[in-house]
């Protein structure tokens, strides 16, 4: 029978929500990248950087991520102009 192998199926579902995920992970870190450009880096004192952050936390964004954000929007990530 083919088109039955349960690996392959799995293959496919993980495959499409690793997309959608990753679409996800980049329209966050594009409102972080955005926040920080307008209010600065200390989410104390941005709010909007603020509620992005925690956006992505609901979203279950990598605080890896959420950090290389931030210095993307500041300035100080390697090969940002």
């Amino acid at each position: 029978m083919s088109g039955h192998s349960k690996w392959a199926q799995i293959k496919r579902q993980k495959g499409v929500a690793d997309t959608r995920r990753g679409q996800l992970f980049t329209k966050l870190a594009r409102e972080i990248i955005v926040a920080v450009r307008e209010g600065g880096s200390n989410p104390e004192g941005n709010f909007r950087l603020r509620l992005a952050i925690q956006k992505a936390r609901d979203n279950n964004m990598p605080l890896d991520n959420i950090d290389r954000a931030i210095k993307r929007g500041s300035g100080h990530a390697e090969g940002v102009s």
